[in-house]
């Protein structure tokens, strides 16, 4: 008995642990000083064009070596022009033809929800902004002043797609423009460079396409919600590789840094953005820092060799947009892990499959949370009833075990003898309650991260007053009523003869319901409907058990 407390007091520790940690990692509004030291450094960003390794070709020194310096402002008020689509709205700069700003218009921002969220963001709340260009001396790169077209850039009805093209000044012969092509329906914008060889001599050059970003959290980070922030590569040899901003700062990441495959992202809650070159060309992937806070993390690729009076393109696909599972395997090969379920994917991705499933046939993801959360307790049935049973059991025998303590107050040998017997004599299993609150404890927890990870929830409403389940309840409502379901159960279950121990059990209902007051509402209905099934399968068992005893 007092190794089953123990296991029980385990795992309520652990969880506790577990909802403390995330509790205390909530993103704190970085202080203004620090916000000006960022906006400052992505303004100056010296040393911030990379520089491809000694194998991989640069540019060809007989067509770069007499262009002229091009002209460059570290200024962060260049003009810029407006890209709106059906899903978004982008700011293209004028300097270097960045993507400085992106406001997706089909999800709104956490904080205010009358906005729209804002991915790339030119320093209002973050520096997040997407970047390229040539590499080598004089060539376009993302300092670079470019001509903007002029007039409303919008994708009109009917209109499947938009490009947006940007001249950049023509040196010694060599014209380059800049490509964006938007499309309806997508949150992939391909860009590109287009570049005409007017010189006598073959032109070669790298390009490179990155992403700056600080470090701090993004604002669907919240009290009980710390996610991770950071890079990440893919390749089909090493697969999923993660990379912090505090590695990089440091110069330990560790990713592929060359192959002719894969994508490299910068992935935050919810939303990604990634650069998806073409498969079959041969890449160079980089993370490096660039300024106080400032990280960029990106992908350098050759653009082959120009003859004289002739042109060549080079480019690649940016995806920037929220996390939805099904449309990003579909898009490359291992989008889909930026869904970072950490070591318990192997169960999570399983349980996120069985909830949108539901949800197509019910329509509603809180619905759907519900039907899942039925489902489990269908499978764990057994382990359940085993459970159940066994606590059943140890309740009928509580006041033989306290008359046996009275017995052998001194005697803790003798003690646990008898208990045996009596474990024996009523064909009790002392852990019989335990091993499957374990066995269901890696479930519970990937489908924790399941509802804190999924973009689909955000927003997404069930029903009365709740009307975003990856948020907090409004009115506190569900923590309240989850506290008095753990409330229940714990009466329902035989009071532990150890008094400290019987206080520590009252009282985690109290600790829980402080800490789910703050959690994502689809996590707390969640655990509220496993408590009520829980209840019921319990009371069921034990009134059955309890009436056998008696007729017996």
């Amino acid at each position: 008995m007092d190794n089953q407390r123990l296991i029980l007091l385990l795992v309520f520790s652990f969880s506790l642990v577990m909802l403390w940690d995330a509790w205390q990692k909530q993103g704190q509004p970085p202080p203004a000083a620090t916000v000006a030291k960022t906006q400052a450094a992505a303004a100056a960003a010296p040393g911030d064009i990379p520089t491809p390794t000694a194998t991989t070709p640069t540019a060809t020194p007989a067509a770069s070596a007499n262009l002229p310096a091009v002209a460059t402002s570290a200024a962060t008020s260049a003009a810029s022009v407006v890209v709106e689509t059906d899903l978004m709205r982008a700011d293209i700069s004028a300097q270097g033809g960045n993507l400085t700003r992106l406001e997706l218009t089909q999800h709104r921002a956490t904080e205010d929800t009358k906005k729209n969220f804002i991915l790339f963001d030119n320093g209002e709340k973050h520096i997040y902004e997407g970047q390229s260009g040539l590499i080598g001396e004089g060539l376009p790169n993302h300092k670079t002043l470019f001509s903007l077209p002029a007039g409303e850039q919008r994708l009109q009805a009917g209109q499947d797609s938009l490009q947006l093209r940007l001249q950049a000044p023509a040196v010694a012969g060599v014209k380059v423009t800049k490509v964006y092509t938007f499309h309806r329906g997508s949150y992939l914008v391909d860009v590109g460079y287009e570049v005409l060889n007017e010189g006598a001599a073959p032109f070669s050059a790298p390009a490179y396409f990155q992403t700056v970003r600080d470090g701090k959290s993004p604002e669907t980070d919240s009290r009980m919600v710390s996610t991770f922030t950071g890079g990440a590569v893919y390749t089909e040899q090493e697969k999923y590789q993660k990379m912090t901003f505090e590695d990089i700062a440091k110069g330990k990441a560790k990713h592929v840094q060359k192959a002719d495959n894969g994508w490299i992202a910068v992935i935050q809650h919810y939303f990604v953005s990634a650069w998806l070159p073409p498969p079959g060309v041969e890449r160079e992937y980089f993370s490096r820092k660039v300024g106080e806070d400032l990280y960029s993390i990106g992908v350098i690729l050759p653009l082959a060799a120009i003859a004289p009076g002739a042109s060549g393109k080079l480019g690649v696909q940016l995806y920037a947009g929220p996390q939805e599972q099904e449309k990003l395997e579909k898009i490359a090969p291992g989008l889909n892990l930026v869904v970072d379920y950490g070591w318990l994917t192997i169960i999570a991705a399983p349980l996120f499959w069985v909830l949108e499933l539901i949800n197509r046939w019910v329509g509603n993801w809180g619905w759907a949370i519900i039907g899942l959360t039925v489902l489990l307790k269908l499978i764990f049935f057994p382990l359940s009833a085993a459970s159940y049973k066994s606590m059943a059991k140890m309740k009928l025998v509580t006041p033989k075990l306290a008359r046996l303590k009275e017995l052998y107050p001194d005697d803790r040998a003798r003690l646990n003898q008898e208990m045996m017997e009596l474990y024996k004599r009523e064909k009790i299993n002392p852990l019989g309650g335990c091993l499957p609150i374990v066995v269901q404890i890696p479930v519970f927890i990937a489908l924790y991260w399941v509802l804190l990870g999924t973009v689909e929830m955000r927003y997404a409403p069930w029903l009365g007053w709740i009307q975003d389940l990856s948020a907090k309840d409004p009115y506190f409502i569900l923590p309240l009523i989850m506290g008095v379901t753990m409330l229940v159960q714990t009466k329902l279950n035989p009071p532990p003869p150890d008094p400290i121990q019987a206080k520590v059990m009252m009282f985690m209902p109290i600790v829980f319901t402080g800490m789910f007051l703050f959690s994502p509402s689809g996590l707390v209905l969640y655990w509220t409907v496993n408590n009520l099934l829980s209840i019921a399968q319990q009371w069921q068992i034990s009134r059955l058990i309890t009436g056998g005893k008696k007729a017996a």
